[in-house]
């Protein structure tokens, strides 16, 4: 099994393009020896910023996204903390294919924070109230307690099931039993076009 992880304590775990492209070049090792993969998803987005832009991050984002789309090993994935927008796509989300997605309880699964999900989407309400911050914070704590908790995710498909974090070992253990024989017949096409 080859695992990666990056600090969330360095830009608040945001994905920027030498995140990227390191767990691009861990996931095409696995590939080539055939061992499972483990995603544990601790991402608030995308690293913002021109040096990010300059630096390629959309493109290393696309190899990333193509890396999981095109893996044939078991894929696991579990959802510890925050796991928002794009940067939680292709994070081997449900909908890219992972196998297993697996969340803590603890997590949140959404486009964006609960402040800013606020921000923009009752902006007009916000601001005609009589006292905006109280109106603020009152819609922040509806999105969190609505739309921000993994039984959410769950009800809707993107996650599998909500467990324990002590059972975080054992559920893993499980699924890659599970997914031993996993088989996934090749295209009859010798390669795909990868992003450079």
């Amino acid at each position: 099994m080859f695992a990666y992880a990056h600090d969330s304590r360095i830009f608040g775990g945001a994905l920027g393009e030498a995140h990227a492209e390191k767990i691009h070049k861990v996931m095409d090792l696995a590939e080539k020896a055939g061992a499972p993969l483990v995603t544990l998803v601790d991402v608030p987005g995308f690293l913002p910023g021109v040096a990010q832009e300059h630096g390629g991050i959309i493109r290393h984002g696309a190899k990333l996204l193509y890396a999981y789309c095109n893996a044939t090993v078991p894929r696991v994935q579990v959802i510890l903390r925050k796991a928002y927008g794009g940067a939680y796509i292709v994070m081997d989300s449900r909908s890219i294919g992972t196998d297993v997605s697996l969340a803590w309880p603890t997590n949140e699964i959404a486009v964006m924070g609960a402040e800013g999900a606020a921000n923009v989407i009752s902006r007009k309400d916000i601001a005609a109230s009589g006292d905006p911050e109280a109106t603020r914070a009152h819609l922040v704590k509806e999105y969190r307690a609505e739309l921000m908790h993994p039984y959410h995710a769950a009800e809707r498909g993107p996650v599998d099931d909500v467990i324990d974090p002590a059972e975080t070992r054992v559920r893993l253990i499980g699924a890659l039993a599970m997914l031993r024989d996993k088989y996934v017949p090749l295209p009859s096409r010798k390669h795909g076009n990868q992003p450079q």
